[in-house]
């Protein structure tokens, strides 16, 4: 059951030509004088419009609204645009009054995780759905099949009814008639029920942003230093910007009212960091430089392209000069005091050319955070070291260093810890009080005994959670000293996955950037994309633009959690949402670009 949904939900999924419209056509009556109460969602692939051209709501929809109401005595209909993508599944469930239905019928949406009856017609000779999705409840055919599933005759409208209106029936039992609290403490145990905690992406991200704070003590630093620094405190500009009207382009200043002369008198020349101060009188212009001042009498330039020069004298090639243009009023961009950045923009060339601009030397920034990193484990290895049998190369670390320089952290190495639960317990005590953040990978997954565990449960709060994500499922995470703690998967691609989801984010609300958020975007798959219903998918992508200018992605082959070169190979990562099992080529799918990130 999806999250948005209190009431029974069915689909009927087939491929185009099956007659999924016809059949609920028929059907819809049935259940009706059944008593249903129906609400029905239909999913169309290609574009549509409820709406015809010339209606009221048409034109006003075209003339901008994002969202049209429109009302009379026997309806209402709310039509939203969604140009930048399509809208959720979940959220398009929400919409509906559950109060006033007794069932969610849904055309098509067959690659979403809901209960489902697929309809299959010999003739069109398409594969069948149900071996590849455990969603699907029924099959109405018509033709005789091998499967336990319940098979309907799809040319029998009231054996589908009857088949319905049992389903809702079953589905209010189960709702009424909950497991008991005795039977939900004694679940068979696997992979999914050891775990003390299971969570999607967000809430873990949730989770650990309400348990992380910023950073507070700052420092003043010369403007070549503060690159990649965050702003403690709001530069307000000390000056205007331009200080003075300044001409916009080389050419010839005017006064606006002499427009429509013949020739003018070249009565001066002012280049960029000088000025003119005598009088311009009617039929006079003053040959002007981009940047230069703007001479108190004259209001216009034309620029140089359009005039002729001869003997000081100056004429004009176009009648289309307008009053007051290509000139740069003193404070167009910036007035004296206005707010320039806020506290906590986080500063790039675009900032720093901007602050030195306005004259400023220094700024006050908050101070890098200081992150602990280590590895463990007596079989690891430091790179460059001779390898010998049973060993592996410690990459974490490697990996784990890149991505917290890039953000700018100060990072202490306390190198490999043998498997010692002292020798963990004194490295993670010395870590906490040095640092602002602990940071390690491998041996968190449930059902692990490694050292570490070991040692963090002695020393703080840890939680040992399981995500329903992939790669990157186990994580640990809590404080040591009040100091967060993140214990990453030991796989190489998992551990980047999980810095970029997790510890990213807690460390940008650290540094102090409120509400930062991930760049995503909408890519046409160029591939069929698998994943498992229930949990979000990471994949590693590339992504680039088609013929018509369409972002288009595909993945990097292989997506094992240990092809760490895949991660080099990648320009994104490709997130498949836990209610879809497969993004067909040329379906939207939502992709998070790693440019700057790794």
């Amino acid at each position: 059951m999806t999250n948005n949904v209190s009431l029974p939900l069915l689909g009927f999924a087939a491929f185009s030509g099956t007659g999924k419209t016809t059949l609920l056509e028929a059907l819809l009556p049935k259940l009706t004088e059944a008593g249903l109460r129906i609400g029905l969602l239909k999913h169309a692939h290609h574009d549509f419009d409820v709406d015809k051209p010339g209606k009221d709501s048409y034109r006003l929809r075209k003339a901008g609204a994002s969202q049209m109401l429109i009302s009379s005595r026997n309806r209402h209909a709310l039509m939203t645009e969604t140009p930048e993508s399509e809208a959720e599944f979940d959220y398009l469930l929400s919409r509906f009054d559950q109060s006033q239905l007794d069932l969610l019928l849904v055309e098509g949406c067959k690659n979403i995780a809901f209960p489902k009856v697929e309809l299959h017609r010999k003739a069109l000779d398409k594969p069948w759905l149900y071996p590849n999705d455990d969603n699907i409840i029924a099959v109405a055919c018509d033709e005789a099949l091998d499967t336990e599933l319940p098979q309907l005759d799809l040319n029998n409208i009231d054996e589908i009814a009857q088949f319905v209106v049992a389903y809702v029936d079953l589905e209010r039992i189960k709702h009424d008639n909950p497991p008991s609290t005795q039977q939900k403490s004694k679940p068979a145990e696997c992979c999914d029920t050891l775990s003390p905690a299971t969570m999607s992406v967000t809430q873990g991200q949730q989770k650990i942003l309400s348990l992380v704070e910023q950073q507070v003590s700052t420092e003043t630093l010369s403007l070549k230093q503060c690159v990649g620094k965050v702003l403690a405190k709001d530069i307000v500009s000390p000056i205007n910007v331009p200080q003075y009207t300044n001409s916009a382009m080389d050419g010839f200043a005017i006064r606006s009212k002499d427009i429509g002369l013949a020739s003018f008198e070249i009565v001066a020349e002012v280049m960029a960091g000088h000025a003119y101060s005598g009088e311009v009188k009617t039929g006079q212009a003053v040959k002007i430089m981009t940047g230069a001042p703007m001479p108190a009498d004259v209001d216009t330039v034309i620029m140089r392209e359009q005039a002729n020069e001869v003997d000081g004298v100056v004429s004009f090639t176009t009648d289309n000069i307008k009053a007051k243009q290509n000139v740069r009023s003193a404070g167009e961009d910036l007035a004296s005091g206005q707010a320039v950045f806020t506290a906590g923009t986080r500063i790039q060339a675009p900032e720093l050319g901007m602050m030195a601009s306005l004259g400023f030397g220094q700024c006050e920034v908050l101070k890098p955070i200081k992150v602990a990193l280590f590895s463990t484990g007596d079989e690891v290895l430091e790179a460059g070291e001779e390898q010998v049998a049973n060993t592996i190369y410690d990459s974490n670390r490697y990996t784990l260093f890149a991505q917290l320089e890039r953000m700018g952290c100060d990072i202490v190495d306390y190198g490999i810890l043998e498997d010692n639960e002292q020798v963990m317990i004194d490295c993670l005590e010395k870590a906490a009080s040095e640092c602002d953040m602990v940071i390690t990978s491998g041996g968190v997954s449930v059902g692990d005994a490694d050292y570490i565990k070991l040692a963090l449960d002695k020393l703080g709060s840890i939680d040992f959670w399981r995500i329903n994500m992939r790669p990157g499922r186990p994580l640990a995470f809590g404080k040591i000293n009040e100091k967060p703690f993140f214990g990453l998967p030991g796989n190489p691609v998992a551990v980047m996955v999980s810095f970029i989801n997790f510890v990213e984010p807690a460390l940008r609300k650290m540094q102090g950037e409120e509400n930062w958020q991930a760049l995503k975007v909408q890519a046409i798959a160029a591939e069929n994309l698998r994943s498992r219903q229930g949990r979000t998918e990471f994949s590693r992508g590339v992504y680039s633009t088609n013929e018509v200018g369409q972002l288009v992605v595909r993945t990097t082959g292989k997506q094992g959690s240990g092809i760490l070169r895949s991660m080099s190979e990648a320009n994104c990562l490709i997130e498949i949402s836990p209610a879809v099992d497969t993004v067909k080529e040329g379906e939207s799918v939502t992709i998070i670009p790693l440019q700057g990130r790794l």
